[in-house]
């Protein structure tokens, strides 16, 4: 347990806020920027004079939750569960998450051996649609595999889909990755990924927000998103349709100005049109994890140039390549027909013509010159999109 050992204003006051306030609380927050943890915590368990900003009703409820709190309790099944409790200002709170400003979480629960806050230095987010589709389970495996092989933490929120598909990408490549969960980190969420959870945990790091035994509700994973967001150098949608709760990750991370990436899709598909609606917006086009380093990562980590394959007519100088595409590709022509169609003079064909039937672009007809079968199937080659 690290951070401050008072019984309110340390990790124990924390503890008891997390149990009391929801996540993303922002009403919460300003009271703790603007009254400390101790004071917070000790009007909250009197449940006397409400705090500013709250309804009679609202500060009811708060207070029947803090009569229930048992911090302390809290922390020992954490404990006993392997999880740390970490606060800001302790040595492994990431200092980025401080830019959710009062919406900042009150301490997050860690379950796993690595500093969170070294592995966020250098992480990426990869989310996207639970009912995802084969296309997009592979891009998302394929992108976070190649991410954590180039050193990068992929970061996803522990989801079916796109978010499952991300983590076992890096847990392939023996890489880096964080589970960011709307539940307590002892309780994994979804059941079907209990053994997935297990392995990030073993290997990564799982965290989240909520108590040992919280459960998961809508607006929870719709407020986990912005940790998700804030921890992150960028956040990359693969697959959404237009109502997916991962663009709240994408909206989060543009207001938070991290960089905002997505995968293009088929215009034909319901689970892209959301990616593409980011891509019409701000967010930045990207195919590959070289990509992705490129815009998060340091100067010179540079994407490689895209470009079709070299064809053997290329390295041909441009005089060669001239004569060889007067020549029509259905009959002989005479050197006369192939210098008109090169602009140039007969004499200066006939020495290209020459050069282009050593290399086994054209043959001798008679009096014509012809191309090869060689050389068809080099300008077929050259009409194909690179």
């Amino acid at each position: 347990m690290t951070g401050a050992a008072g019984p309110d204003g340390g990790p124990l006051g924390r503890a008891f806020l997390a149990r009391v306030l929801e996540p993303g609380d922002e009403v919460g927050g300003r009271w703790l920027r603007d009254f400390g943890v101790e004071e917070v915590v000790r009007r909250l368990r009197d449940g006397g004079r409400p705090l500013p900003g709250v309804s009679g009703v609202r500060w009811s409820g708060l207070a029947a939750r803090a009569r229930a709190a048992d911090p302390e309790r809290d922390l020992e099944t954490a404990g006993a569960a392997g999880v740390r409790f970490v606060c800001p200002g302790d040595t492994e709170w990431p200092a980025q998450l401080d830019d959710l400003g009062d919406a900042r979480p009150t301490g997050l629960w860690v379950r796993g051996r690595p500093s969170l806050r070294m592995w966020a230095l250098r992480s990426v987010a990869v989310v996207g649609a639970r009912a995802c589709t084969a296309y997009g389970a592979h891009v998302a495996a394929t992108l976070a595999s190649e991410l954590a092989e180039r050193g990068w933490v992929v970061v996803s929120g522990g989801a079916y889909g796109i978010d499952g598909a991300a983590h076992r990408g890096a847990l392939a490549a023996q890489g880096a990755t964080v589970a960011v969960l709307a539940c307590g980190v002892d309780r994994p969420y979804p059941r079907g990924h209990a053994a997935l959870i297990g392995r990030i945990a073993e290997q990564g790091l799982v965290v989240g927000e909520l108590p040992p035994g919280d459960h998961p509700t809508p607006s929870r994973f719709i407020l986990r998103n912005r940790v998700i967001a804030a921890l992150t150098r960028g956040t990359v949608v693969v697959e959404a349709a237009c109502r997916s709760g991962s663009l709240a990750t994408a909206r989060a991370a543009q207001r938070l100005g991290r960089y905002t990436m997505g995968v293009p899709g088929p215009v034909t598909s319901a689970l892209s049109a959301g990616v593409h609606e980011l891509l019409r917006g701000e967010a930045v086009l990207v195919t590959d994890a070289a990509e992705v380093a490129e815009l998060v990562g340091a100067i010179g980590e540079l994407a490689p140039a895209r470009r079709g394959p070299v064809l053997p007519r290329d390295l041909l100088e441009p005089a060669a390549r001239s004569v060889l595409a007067a020549l029509p590709g259905d009959r002989a022509a005479s050197a006369e027909e192939a210098a008109r169609g090169a602009r140039t003079s007969r004499d200066e064909a006939i020495v290209r013509l020459y050069e282009l039937r050593a290399l086994g672009y054209v043959e001798r007809h008679g009096d014509g010159w012809k191309l090869t079968r060689q050389a068809m199937i080099s300008v077929r080659q050259g009409r194909r999109p690179c």
